[in-house]
């Protein structure tokens, strides 16, 4: 049976302890199913995470981590098109509920999962896409589009923050606002577009936000810390505002304004992007690869390494101070 290198665990701990590089069975297609060739895999907090165990035990007897990625297309299962081998594609969901995702020479997965990746797009920037995009996607055009309103992007420094903002000037914002804690991270989120950096640890970052929209408020909230940001973004909130939320870590059960936000008929939503609706993903995905054909996005990368050395990716991804993508070079010439 033909072999292929990968990076795995069998137990949950630090990543350099626990991640190792093995020869493991390559695998094969079932029907529905393409096999890709991994050019780089990307690596996210919630890969981290999981392989840490801070949400769970170890999930199977052997993972392969890591969910984006991007390569091309070596084989296809039984009821895929035969033409799509050959194609280059960027990953997303490869490790959600599954036990090898992309950090390995080849994964197999189904075949809408791997989405085709314009010529004009390199395959590491194909291995930023799947959480951080499509996250940022969601959050901004879930209550529909942003032309001509004012948003806020908490965090947006951050892998999802960046894509908001680029997207949020992409779809016609009036004002786009990031919130970072300064330093190198607001020049950052200046270099993606942000109309205006405000930094989250000011005691008048309220008034500077409002301050940035003309006095308007705010009409959509990119929010990464819900419970902690929450005293700060509702009352700057216009009514009928959204706040789309993907994480609170900070405030893992947060106390809601109910009656404040009630009165001001504004909107809270939660987004989990591996359960994204499907129209929702099909829509992301189209924006995303128009976007990429005209190389109207940015993908900012704090580090590269090699297969071999993958834990310091997922070490990256537990720092707050990392700007930019972690990925994985796993194989040249693909």
């Amino acid at each position: 049976m033909p072999s292929m290198r990968a990076l795995a665990y069998d137990t949950t701990g630090p990543a350099r302890r626990v991640l190792t590089l093995r020869d493991l069975p390559r695998p094969t297609p079932n029907p529905g199913e393409v096999l890709v060739r991994v050019a780089v895999s990307g690596a996210n907090p919630s890969d981290a995470k999981t392989r840490a165990g801070a949400r769970a035990p170890i999930p199977f007897p052997l993972v392969i981590p890591n969910s984006d990625g991007a390569g091309r297309i070596e084989a296809v299962g039984a009821g895929v098109d035969p033409a799509r081998v050959g194609q280059r594609v960027w990953l997303w969901n490869a490790a959600f509920r599954r036990p090898f995702g992309s950090a390995a020479e080849f994964v197999a997965l189904p075949t809408d999962q791997a989405v085709p990746l314009p010529d004009a797009a390199s395959y590491a920037e194909g291995a930023c896409l799947g959480i951080p995009a499509l996250t940022a996607h969601r959050c901004l055009f879930a209550d529909g589009p942003v032309a001509g309103l004012d948003v806020l992007v908490t965090g947006g420094a951050g892998a999802v923050g960046a894509y908001a903002v680029q997207m949020a000037r992409l779809g016609g914002a009036r004002t786009v606002i990031a919130t970072t804690s300064g330093g190198a991270k607001a020049q950052h989120a200046a270099a993606m577009g942000a109309d205006a950096g405000v930094n989250y640890h000011d005691a008048d970052a309220a008034g500077q936000i409002r301050a940035a929209t003309g006095g308007r408020g705010i009409d959509r909230v990119v929010e990464v810390e819900l419970g902690q940001n929450l005293p700060l973004t509702q009352p700057l909130l216009n009514p009928n505002g959204v706040i789309a939320s993907y994480g609170s870590m900070a405030e893992p059960e947060p106390r809601l304004p109910f009656y404040p936000m009630l009165f001001a008929a504004q909107t809270l939503r939660m987004v989990l992007v591996y359960i994204l609706p499907p129209e929702a993903r099909a829509q992301g995905i189209a924006d995303l690869t128009r976007w990429l054909e005209t190389g109207a996005l940015r993908h900012p990368v704090a580090l590269r390494v090699p297969l071999a050395e993958g834990w310091a990716a997922h070490e990256a991804c537990e720092s707050n101070a990392r700007i930019g993508a972690a990925l994985i070079d796993v194989a040249e010439g693909v």
